[in-house]
């Protein structure tokens, strides 16, 4: 069976309109009076806007009478194109912008300038430092050499020189506290330095120095390279290079020493492993590098060490208990006493010199 369409049913037949009856009056309306058609008060006109309707209507909004302004508040004032006080002169930058503008950022003027270059002063020939020419003299390093000449113990042909930098020539009379500078050759010297003789150069009561052992055999001025007790044997260093002396017993290059000890009893492997994991001293902690017997001897070591500290050799053993009863150094900054007797000393080869300046040494 086919449906019906509804919807066409719908659109042909239309449904008779019903006609409203008025039914009985509702609770608490009086049936006498008519019908209104809108709501409270309808017998008044209706009106067309809100309250107050019989005023003209006005355009705009609150006292509508006075003449429209065109801006905001007080617009009876020109109008301003800009912002504040906009009857001054407008600028086209920021402030202060009738100042001519700048291309650069703050005072660039002084950019622009350019400024001659320095006229170097000509190099004289054999012109060195002040500092660099007592130190060459052996006098010192070049940093006790500042301290000379900022204390104004330095004079250059009878004037006090008290700045650093000032360049002389070796014509030139240089003196520290009235004793006079040369500028001496270099010379290097190593000894094997025997027992019983002293390094220091300020021992007024020693016997016997290291220096007495090259007195009358060596024409220039030279000073031990460090310091060895006076019981301590072995390599020794001296020269009237300043500078390099400074590079040899500064701290911070710590260079490379290796010792030979004999000690009055059995040395441990306990107090070994203590050595070489450091030990506290009164001037801080320290520890030896490499450690071992020698030919199977505990009673003879063999360490290494970098340190400069002072007798650092003796205070470790007698930290644990053990004497020293001999002390030997076989190697220092790359040089040994090969072939040098106790008490002997010769001069450096330019290779050896090379190798000490340079610092190409195990």
């Amino acid at each position: 069976m086919q449906k019906k369409d509804s919807s066409s049913d719908q659109g042909s037949q239309q449904r008779p309109r019903r006609e409203r009856i008025p039914g009985p009056p509702r609770r608490g309306q009086s049936a006498d009076r008519p019908r209104r058609e809108g709501g409270y008060s309808s017998e008044k006109p209706r009106r067309e806007g809100g309250y107050r309707s019989e005023r003209p209507r006005r355009e705009g909004g609150y006292s509508s009478e006075k003449p429209r302004r065109e801006g905001g508040y007080r617009s009876e004032r020109p109008h301003r194109e800009s912002g504040y006080r906009s009857e001054r002169p407008h600028r086209e930058s920021g402030y202060r912008s009738e100042r001519p503008r700048r291309e650069g950022g703050y005072r660039p003027e002084r950019s622009n300038r350019k400024i001659a270059p320095e006229t170097k002063q000509p190099k004289i020939p054999g012109e060195i430092r002040l500092n660099k020419l007592i130190a060459n003299s052996g006098l010192c390093s070049r940093r006790e050499a500042d301290t000379f000449i900022t204390t104004g113990l330095v004079t250059v042909n009878g004037e006090v020189v008290d700045r650093l930098g000032v360049k002389v020539t070796p014509e030139d009379d240089v003196r520290v506290n009235g004793q006079r500078i040369k500028g001496e050759p270099k010379t290097y010297i190593i000894m094997n330095k025997p027992r019983g003789y002293v390094t220091t150069m300020s021992d007024k009561h020693a016997e016997k120095s290291v220096m007495d052992l090259i007195a009358g055999k060596c024409e220039q001025r030279v000073y031990p390279v460090g310091r060895l007790d006076k019981t301590t044997m072995g390599v020794l260093l001296f020269t009237n290079d300043g500078e390099l002396t400074e590079k040899l017993t500064h701290p911070s290059y710590n260079r490379k020493k290796i010792y030979q000890a004999r000690l009055d009893k059995n040395l441990k492997k306990s107090n070994m492993e203590k050595l070489v994991n450091g030990i506290e001293l009164e001037d801080g902690p320290m520890h030896v590098d490499v450690i071992s017997y020698i030919d199977g001897d505990e009673k003879e070591i063999g360490l290494e060490i970098h340190s400069g500290k002072n007798r650092v050799v003796r205070r470790l053993f007698e930290a644990l208990g053990y004497k020293v009863k001999k002390l030997d150094r076989v190697y220092f900054a790359g040089m040994t006493k090969k072939n040098l007797k106790r008490g002997q000393w010769r001069f450096l080869t330019e290779e050896e010199i090379t190798m000490l300046k340079t610092g190409f040494y195990d």
